[in-house]
């Protein structure tokens, strides 16, 4: 099993055994509310800058992911979860759609292009874009499509998506080339906070929710329906995606890129943005169906990125897919792209889907 899945359900039984309650609720809550501040401060840290431009120029490329992640997805979402309020209780049916309205993942979509043999400068690009304009296309279509649900898209929760995400994003990528060895240094540590933060955020979601009767309101059936839900949302996003390449006569290159994230959705950006929009007790359930859905697009994608690079005889030979894969990196040296890149395709091999955060 992933061992960051492992530590998602370890968190989740936690919380539904110990949860946080009482006085030691509000200073979690605090706590949680920096740790998203500071996980957005080195998102954009990481972003590079050099990557992004050396992709920006293939805007059909970018125009199809968007369009995807923001137009695509939601109206499926919209479509979900008519159905799910059929099964499903009505919070669980709007974690559905909060799902569809997430942007793109950013490493994981540009480690699987890499290993796919796609155009991983434009992956970069995309990937990135998403998640910057996901800080605010994503609260504009909660307002839009899910008001009712207690969302906070008033003035407050405007400036609060502001402060909390924006900002810091914006002033890490500002202050990138001042702090970017000791970024590039630490790498392997960052992500490990990277997941801790997403984890304390779980952590706290579910307490708030356990206290207010989460399992109580929920059952085994539930999540089966949730999980049945999100296979059909990834089965037609990756159809969608890869039919609208093909349609457009993209190249094959081109076409993996759009594939890998258009049909994506990020956990690290997604569980901040849920937790900045609505009240602790309804994060819990409204995240459920973004989590299950984590894991399966990585595995997915693990077994389609394979099958994708042994599909193209005519692909790149390894030293230059070397030299995309350092280009996602932000310059990694040659050696070590190859080595990051074999890595990558052995576990795309065995099936072995794992976020690939801390390989970027």
């Amino acid at each position: 099993m992933d061992k960051f899945l492992a530590a998602l359900i370890a968190v989740v039984a936690i919380a539904s055994i110990v949860p946080a309650h009482g006085a030691a609720a509000y200073p979690l809550s605090v706590l949680t509310d920096v740790a998203i501040a500071l996980l957005f401060f080195l998102h954009g840290a990481k972003l590079s800058r050099g990557a992004v431009l050396d992709g920006i120029s293939a805007w059909r490329i970018h125009l199809a992911v968007l369009g995807a992640t923001f137009v695509m997805f939601p109206i499926l979402g919209l479509f979900a979860k008519g159905l799910a309020d059929i099964w499903l209780p009505t919070t669980i049916g709007a974690g559905i759609l909060l799902l569809c309205l997430m942007p793109s993942t950013v490493q994981s979509s540009i480690a699987f292009t890499a290993i796919a043999r796609g155009n991983v400068p434009a992956a970069v690009c995309s990937a990135a874009l998403s998640n910057v304009l996901g800080v605010v296309v994503t609260p504009v279509l909660v307002g839009l499509l899910l008001a009712q649900q207690g969302g906070e898209f008033s003035g407050s929760g405007i400036l609060r998506i502001i402060a909390q995400l924006l900002l810091p994003f914006i002033a890490g990528h500002l202050v990138r080339p001042l702090i970017r060895t000791p970024l590039e240094h630490y790498k392997v540590l960052l992500a490990r906070f990277d997941r801790g933060v997403i984890l304390l955020v779980v952590y706290t979601a579910f307490s708030a929710a356990v206290v207010e009767g989460l399992w109580r309101r929920y059952s085994v059936g539930d999540l089966a329906w949730t999980a049945a839900f999100d296979v059909a949302i990834l089965a037609l996003a990756l159809i969608g995606t890869t039919a609208g390449a093909r349609l457009f006569r993209f190249s094959t290159a081109d076409e993996i890129t759009i594939v890998f994230c258009g049909s994506k959705k990020s956990l690290a950006s997604g569980v901040p943005i849920i937790a900045a929009l609505f009240p602790h007790a309804l994060v819990g359930p409204m995240i459920l169906p973004l989590m299950l859905f984590h894991q399966m697009q990585l595995m997915a994608c693990a077994v389609l990125a394979d099958r994708y690079a042994r599909r193209d005889a005519a692909a790149p030979d390894r030293e230059d897919a070397a030299r995309l894969g350092a280009i996602a990196s932000g310059g990694a040296s040659l050696g070590d792209a190859v080595e990051q890149r074999d890595g990558y395709v052995q576990e795309a091999a065995e099936g072995a889907a794992r976020d690939s955060w801390k390989e970027q």
